[in-house]
C-alpha cells in the first residue's frame, strides 16, 4: 500500500514538472487562412522612408514663397504713429517762435525803410527846383562837377532811373558823363571797368569814377564823392557809401 502511494506521488511530481516546463516555453503564433483570424491586431510603418538625409533641421528659415500677383504690403505702407518727447515738443515750439519773431523783426525793418525812402522822396520833391538843366560851360574837370552839383539835394534816388527827374547811383553818373560827351555802360559793375584804372585813392583826382558791383559815384577830392544814393543826389564820404573794395576809373 505504500509503494502504491509512493508510485502515485511520483507520478504527480512528473505531470506537475511537465507542466511547469511547457509553461516556460514562448508562445507560437500560426497564421491562419480561416476568419478567426480577422480580430487578430497587426501594425504597418506610417511615416514614408526617408531617402535624403536632412541637415541643419534648426537652421532658420531664409526665403518664402509667395505667388506673384499676392498683396501683402510693405514696411513703406505702414502708417506708424511718431511719439516725441516734451523736450523735443519744447525745443520745436521754441524754434517755431524764434522764427516767427525773426519774421516779424524782417517785416518791421523793411517797413520802416520803405518809409523812411518815402520820407526823403518828398522832402526832395518838395525842394526841388530843376526845371532846366543848365548844361556844362567846357570839357574840363571843374566843368563836370558844376554841373554835377546843381542836381544836390534836388533830384530824388530812383531805382532804375537816369535822368534829372530820378535817377540810381550809375544813372546818375552816366547821365552826368553822357552831357560830358563820354558814353559810359549803364551799370555800376560795368563803369568800374570804364576808362583807364588808377592803382590807388591816394592817386585819384577829381571826375574820376570810384565804383564796385553794388554803387558807383563821381570823385570830387578830399575823400569825397559826389552820388545817388537812398538820401537823394549829395556829397558823401567815400568810406559812407564804400565801406568795401571799389576800382578808381579815369575817364578824362
Amino acid at each position: 500500500m505504500k509503494n502504491l502511494m509512493n508510485k502515485r506521488h511520483s507520478v504527480l511530481t512528473a505531470f506537475v514538472a511537465a507542466a511547469i516546463s511547457l509553461v516556460g516555453v514562448a508562445p507560437v503564433a500560426f497564421a491562419s487562412n480561416d476568419d478567426s483570424s480577422k480580430g487578430a491586431a497587426t501594425s504597418s510603418r506610417s511615416f514614408p522612408k526617408a531617402n535624403i538625409v536632412k541637415r541643419n533641421i534648426f537652421a532658420e528659415s531664409t526665403s518664402t514663397d509667395v505667388e506673384g500677383d499676392a498683396d501683402w504690403g510693405g514696411i513703406e505702407s505702414l502708417d506708424v504713429p511718431q511719439t516725441k518727447s516734451q523736450a523735443e515738443k519744447d525745443a520745436e515750439a521754441a524754434q517755431a517762435a524764434a522764427e516767427q519773431a525773426q519774421r516779424e523783426a524782417e517785416a518791421a525793418a523793411q517797413a520802416q525803410a520803405q518809409a523812411s525812402r518815402s520820407a526823403d522822396r518828398s522832402s526832395l520833391s518838395e525842394n526841388s527846383g530843376v526845371t532846366t538843366v543848365t548844361p556844362p560851360d567846357g570839357a574840363s574837370v571843374s566843368s563836370l562837377l558844376a554841373f554835377a552839383d546843381q542836381f544836390v539835394g534836388k533830384v530824388p534816388y530812383l531805382s532804375g532811373g537816369t535822368t534829372p527827374a530820378g535817377w540810381d547811383c550809375s544813372g546818375f553818373v552816366q547821365y552826368v558823363y553822357a552831357q560830358m560827351g563820354v558814353s559810359l555802360p549803364r551799370t555800376s559793375g560795368a563803369q568800374a571797368t570804364a576808362g583807364r584804372a588808377v592803382g590807388s585813392l591816394a592817386e585819384a583826382q577829381p571826375g574820376d569814377i570810384i565804383a564796385n558791383g553794388s554803387h558807383a559815384a563821381i570823385y570830387v577830392g578830399n575823400g569825397m564823392v559826389i552820388n545817388s544814393q537812398l538820401r537823394g543826389t549829395c556829397y558823401d564820404p567815400i568810406a559812407w557809401v564804400f565801406p568795401g573794395s571799389y576800382s578808381v576809373r579815369r575817364i578824362f
